[in-house]
């Protein structure tokens, strides 16, 4: 069989990137609360002590988007300048304008919000029919998160990564061939009990030890130090995550970014519809693995084409599939919006650890096709 590996990682709610997701998708989510009907597309960059807002809103609504700030902020525990980030010191700029009206021409019929194409992405690796390699490295990233907030690991901060190489047999996950965990800390702690304490009581805990075995590498920080992190160590940006946000490089990405985007943008909404139908196929059993793609012109209700690919593990002809897919499916941005439920404020639950995967999401039920 063929034997080859690889590689997927992800990251915590304190990663620069992760940040301005979060803040860009609360925002949203206000929005959305006090008006449903809100076309929001919303940027945020993190750079030292400094938060700059900017895009473009219509809506109803009147967010306070400074206090948004700093309480997604404090809820990520950044108070720290010296560090990271202080919530309550940082200065935030707010440069928000209203949605082009030019667009709006066409949104406002039931049209696309953009072009592009979106893709899904299923397989049968897991349980939740994610590939195997980023739902093991999302499992690291939210027990890295989990133990630094119940204090368990009371010397971790905000600020950290995980990343996971898995090797297959065919199609057939096998082994975990290295894990690299790098995470923020208090200034004062031991390198040495951190690292054990990374491998016993995240590894360990979270990863099936049937996976692990005596080849198996470990790289806990491994350039030493990790105290400055956030946006003081690096910059951050809404979107940046794409990959870590959707299969971990499994799949294709269309290129478009989710958080901060209102549900009329195809980029977010498409895409999380292409991979409810991926999901189901595989569900379904009429294939084992299916990547599916779509596109739209601006303005436009129909999609200009979809695509599939099976990857040789269809059960049913990949024509059949597709006739399904239209037989059952309203693909128009109206349709997957009322399909998925999509105007409600439900986006901040998305920006950490995966967009796909969790079953709470209206776009992971699975049904009869």
């Amino acid at each position: 069989m063929n034997r080859y590996f690889f590689t997927s990682e992800s990251v915590t709610p304190g990663h620069p990137d992760k940040i301005c997701d979060l803040i860009s998708d609360c925002i949203l989510d206000e929005f959305l609360r006090q008006d449903s009907n809100s076309r929001v597309a919303v940027e945020t960059f993190a750079s030292k002590n400094k938060i700059t807002i900017a895009g473009q809103v219509s809506s109803k609504g009147s967010v306070n988007v400074e206090k948004i700030v700093r309480q997604v902020l404090k809820g990520i525990g950044y108070d720290n300048e010296n560090t990271d980030i202080d919530y309550r010191t940082c200065d935030i700029d707010v440069n928000i304008t209203k949605q082009s009206s030019d667009i709006a021409l066409g949104v406002d019929v039931g049209g696309a919000g953009d072009q592009g194409m979106m893709f899904g992405y299923a397989c049968d690796e897991t349980e939740e029919y994610m590939p195997f390699a980023i739902y093991m490295a999302h499992k690291l990233s939210k027990k890295l998160y989990d133990v630094r907030v119940s204090k368990e690991l009371d010397y971790l901060k905000p600020d950290g990564k995980t990343q996971v190489t898995v090797e297959y047999e065919g199609d057939i996950p096998k082994r975990i061939e290295t894990i690299v965990v790098s995470t923020q800390h208090n200034e004062n702690v031991n390198l040495d009990d951190l690292r054990k304490d990374i491998i016993n009581k995240v590894i360990k805990s979270v990863i099936d030890p049937k996976y692990l075995d005596d080849n198996t590498k470990y790289f806990i920080n491994p350039t030493g130090r990790f105290v400055i992190g956030g946006p003081l160590g690096d910059t951050g940006l809404t979107g940046r995550k794409i990959i870590v946000d959707t299969y971990g490089g499994y799949s294709r990405h269309g290129g478009g970014a989710f958080s901060g985007k209102d549900a009329t943008k195809v980029d977010r909404s498409a895409a999380y519809m292409m991979r409810h139908i991926a999901k189901n196929v595989v569900a379904n059993k009429y294939a084992k693995k299916c990547e599916l793609q779509v596109a739209y012109g601006i303005g436009l209700e129909e999609p200009i084409s979809i695509y599939i690919n099976t990857f040789g593990t269809n059960t049913i002809p990949e024509q059949d599939i597709i006739n399904i897919i239209k037989n059952k499916f309203n693909l128009t941005p109206a349709g997957i919006i009322d399909y998925l439920d999509l105007t409600k404020p439900i986006y901040s639950k998305t920006t950490n650890f995966g967009h796909f995967g969790k079953e709470e999401l209206s776009w992971e039920k699975i049904i009869k096709m």
